[in-house]
């Protein structure tokens, strides 16, 4: 009894051994840090979509330290999380990104401004100081200023432009009369910083026409002629999405998954559960597929967007593919 007992637990050990082996590993990098804003991916692992699709996937934070697009150029990431107008910026400049699928449908990202001011619509700006994003963020609000017909070096019929860091200080301190926010983030920040949705005004970008996709999913050109690799990237994308449509059905537990997966300890419940909410209104509802319409208002509002040091000076080529989402069984 005690052999045969013995050699049911070494069968258990072999088949464990076994199934372990043919989980495929992936890692993916995060643009930022741990939060609902990449909750379907903390949830396909947490609901174990992933290790249904055959995968062991490694999910790796970012950070303001952290670059995806030169993470995933030294081959320290197989898949990345990244805006489009960076994505593109590092394909102009060498690094070769493809966009294989797009989770987020629509653009979260806006101008606050105080109402007190008399900000109500787009032509109230002029002579305005407006918080900015930079690091490639900045080039939807400078297409949009084009558009507008408004310079931002200061003159008198154009806006000043603020520098502005990773917080809405510049709102609250009244040092701005606008500044950049997400719908998901920044605006909650001036709602806890003593703003009612009443004192303020909000210009969302993509209402404006200027809006750039957001947190789509980019690989290294080369590796999509590998067929496997091709075939991995599509379970990936079918788990990933598996994810995000549970994560927008279950948004508290979806919240509570990513408490448990931050390592910092800075998010908090409250905060993650009303990103949940906002980012479920981002998100595209089917398996992720690029619209090329959304590609090509992005490429345009990027080479409308003027400047000095343009993110990119002509429309790109091969930059997303459908190869992999047409490969989801």
């Amino acid at each position: 009894m005690k052999r045969w007992l013995g050699a049911l637990v070494a069968l258990g050990v072999m088949a464990g051994a076994v199934q372990a082996k043919a989980q495929e590993r992936v890692t993916l990098q995060l643009k930022w840090v741990t939060q609902a804003q990449f909750a379907g991916y903390y949830v396909a692992q947490a609901r174990g979509f992933y290790r249904q699709a055959g995968l062991d996937v490694r999910i790796n934070p970012g950070g303001p330290d952290i670059a995806s697009p030169q993470v995933i150029a030294g081959n320290r990431a197989d898949v990345i999380v990244e805006w489009m107008p960076a994505a593109l910026a590092s394909r102009e400049r060498g690094v070769p990104l493809v966009n294989i699928a797009q989770p987020f449908k629509r653009s979260g990202m806006m101008l606050t401004c105080r109402a007190e001011t008399g900000i109500r619509t787009p032509q109230d700006l002029r002579g305005r100081t407006l918080g900015v994003w930079f690091s490639g963020n900045e080039y939807p609000f400078l297409a949009w200023m084009s558009r507008l017909g408004y310079r931002t070096d200061g003159s008198q019929q154009g806006v000043r432009v603020l520098r502005q860091g990773f917080n809405v200080d510049p709102l609250l301190q009244r040092q701005a009369d606008c500044v950049s926010t997400m719908t998901y983030n920044e605006y909650w920040q001036v709602i806890d910083g003593g703003f009612r949705p009443e004192q303020l005004t909000v210009f969302r970008y993509e209402e404006q026409g200027v809006s750039t996709l957001e947190d789509g999913l980019y690989v290294l050109e080369n590796r999509l002629s590998d067929a496997a690799f091709v075939q991995r990237m599509a379970r990936f994308v079918r788990a990933s999405m598996q994810g995000w449509d549970w994560a927008r059905q279950n948004p508290d537990q979806a919240a509570q998954i990513v408490l448990d997966n931050d390592a910092s300890g800075a998010q908090t419940m409250n905060h993650q559960r009303r990103m949940m909410a906002e980012v479920a209104r981002l998100l595209d509802t089917g398996n992720g597929r690029l619209d090329p319409a959304d590609f090509e208002r992005t490429v345009q509002t990027l080479l409308s967007s003027g400047g000095d040091s343009p993110v990119i000076t002509r429309a790109p080529t091969n930059a997303w593919t459908h190869a992999v989402v047409d490969a989801i069984r």
